[in-house]
């Protein structure tokens, strides 16, 4: 065997050993979350209410109002972000404008999440006088679009010039190319980070706590209080009660299906 397949053997093994030690947090996270979740997974678990410690209840809820919450956040987010990237990607110059404006993007994917949900409760909850869902998904919004806009931004000018080329040789307007054409080609990119984006705000609960909080009834209307499973973890594991530590497992496990599907969900399309 000569040196060169010698060394790919050596990089081959130790890639391998170096994946598998990665791999192994998430797969403890994963069995430990099923051990201790599995048991407490009922039809009552999932259709009921928060009910007090020793008389059994559920999380119906929380498992609706995440639903809920999320699914406005990008409702919000998402468009913004697609408009951002598509500007930053085929309108944009070296202006002044140009340049704040991917700052701010950059900026934004760095700031932590509870300073997002500090900034919502200051000018929403503190407004208003009263928590809110409709705070919650202005918070998590503003984690979603960067995501959004830098995956639409790169998957744009990832087209190969010759698209844009043939388009512009048809005599197209520069919007129909832009949007039916290269948007269109960067589809894959955009869904993909969408997907993404809502498995992480899935995963926030600082932005919640300053925001909608929680309730222990079914949610009736977008401006009150909402509740959802991330604060119900957060509020059930911190509680010491063994019957809610318990629940609060078993909504974890309910997340954590939640993020896989989704990312099994964006290799079935990817493929």
């Amino acid at each position: 065997m000569n040196i060169r397949k010698i060394k790919d053997l050596l990089i081959k093994i130790i890639s391998s050993i170096v994946t598998i030690i990665m791999a192994i947090p998430l797969l403890w996270i994963i069995l430990d979350v099923l051990i201790k979740g599995i048991s407490i997974i009922s039809l009552e678990f999932l259709t009921s209410l928060p009910a007090p410690i020793g008389e059994g209840g559920g999380i119906a809820n929380a498992i609706i109002g995440t639903l809920i919450i999320n699914t406005m956040a990008c409702i919000i987010g998402i468009p913004l972000g697609i408009a951002t990237g598509v500007y930053l990607s085929e309108y944009s110059d070296n202006s002044k404008f140009s340049i704040l404006l991917r700052n701010i993007i950059y900026t934004l994917s760095g700031v932590p999440s509870i300073i997002l949900g500090i900034f919502a409760f200051s000018i929403i909850v503190i407004r208003i006088g009263h928590y809110t869902a409709i705070a919650a998904a202005f918070a998590l919004s503003i984690i979603i679009i960067p995501i959004i806009a830098k995956a639409t931004e790169e998957g744009m000018k990832a087209v190969p010039i010759e698209i844009r080329e043939g388009a512009i040789a048809l005599g197209l307007p520069k919007w129909i190319i832009t949007i039916k054409i290269i948007l269109g080609v960067a589809k894959n990119s955009v869904i993909t980070s969408s997907l993404l984006a809502f498995a992480r705000i899935s995963g926030e609960t600082a932005p919640l706590l300053f925001t909608a909080l929680f309730s222990n009834y079914w949610p009736r209307s977008l401006n009150e209080p909402m509740a959802s499973l991330q604060v119900l973890i957060y509020n059930y594991a911190m509680s010491g009660f063994e019957a809610w530590v318990t629940k609060a497992w078993g909504a974890s496990l309910l997340l954590l299906l939640l993020v896989l599907s989704i990312n099994i969900l964006i290799r079935r399309y990817l493929r």
